[in-house]
């Protein structure tokens, strides 16, 4: 009777393993995969996405779709990403705003260390400083000393996103006084730039271009690190006198934190491929960004170097919103 039992119970048990063992050898991708991004369709974000997304598909066979989720400071895509199965099937696009919300709301509905696992970087693209042909400056070492002698002279336009934090982290360093105007969307401060009604801006490479190409702005020098490949001319920050200053939009994916880690080393081999592609290095540069591919734990340590410097801006301009 006891031989029986325990045979019994083995055939039943063996459809369950068979099952089972199938689930974990099965080959990832082996479905359809979601790549949530927080904005809308357009940009160089949704670009650098599509792109990645095309990629990705050709090489696994497998669909990869792109679903915008814009909204709140795109809170709402990363909650949705910390919420989604860590099984690899659903990846996030984030920017930004993912270093810098933890500083900027006091109560977020995930934690950005604990429920995520970096993969890459995948682009970097800077802000360019600029002003109003009539201000009476062209360099940032100018704009300080004329900040200084008129403390609240000089107004500059953002829509409440990094090129404010940009702005602040500037006056932070240099201690100009430059008073913030608020605007619904960056592109609305470069608009009253171009008229005028404001004297600075932080705006993109490929936003200001146009207008400093045509005198209807100048530029006085770039975010990053490194000098933009579109505007090889324009210094930057850090070498116009404010040593250490590194501010760019970036782009990059993570998944669930409990991803298998053989599914997370796959994803970082595959996007780091995809995004090194020359047609996306190609269009990056022409917009003064570069391609980054780099390990995970590169871009975690990177992440973790934005919280805290964006803490201390956030602080210091008192910008918490909630």
């Amino acid at each position: 009777m006891e031989r029986t039992v325990l045979c019994g119970m083995l055939l039943m048990s063996l459809p369950w393993q068979a099952f089972a063992q199938t689930t974990v050898l099965a080959p990832y991708p082996s479905r359809a995969v979601r790549l949530i991004t927080p904005v809308t369709s357009g940009g160089t974000a949704d670009f650098v996405a599509r792109a990645v997304a095309k990629k990705l598909a050709e090489a696994w066979g497998q669909p990869v779709v792109v679903d915008p989720r814009p909204g709140a400071g795109m809170i709402i895509a990363t909650d949705l990403g910390a919420k989604a199965p860590a099984d690899g099937y659903t990846l996030l696009m984030v920017a930004a705003s993912f270093s810098v919300n933890p500083s900027l709301h006091r109560k977020l509905p995930y934690d950005t260390l604990r429920d995520f696992a970096p993969v890459t970087m995948t682009s970097l693209i800077p802000y360019v400083l600029v002003v109003h042909p009539t201000l009476a400056v062209r360099t940032v070492q100018d704009i300080v000393v004329y900040a200084k002698a008129k403390p609240g002279a000089l107004n500059y336009g953002a829509a409440g996103t990094q090129n404010q934090l940009a702005m602040e982290l500037l006056k932070l360093r240099t201690g100009a006084s430059i008073v913030h105007v608020a605007y619904r969307s960056s592109a609305l401060a470069i608009t009253d730039l171009v008229a005028g009604q404001i004297e600075l801006a932080m705006g993109s490479t490929l936003g200001v271009a146009p207008h400093v190409n045509t005198g209807r702005l100048r530029s006085v020098a770039v975010t990053s690190a490194h000098r933009a490949s579109s505007m090889p001319d324009v210094p930057t920050i850090a070498e116009s006198g404010v040593p250490g200053y590194d501010v760019s939009a970036w782009n990059g994916v993570v998944v669930p934190a409990a991803v298998p880690a053989s599914v997370a080393a796959k994803l970082n081999r595959d996007i780091v491929s995809a995004v090194r592609s020359s047609d996306l290095h190609d269009r990056l540069a022409a917009e003064g960004g570069e391609v980054v591919g780099n390990s995970a734990d590169e871009f975690a340590g990177f992440i973790r170097a934005e919280m805290a410097t964006w803490a201390k801006v956030v602080k210091a301009a008192g910008l918490h919103e909630d």
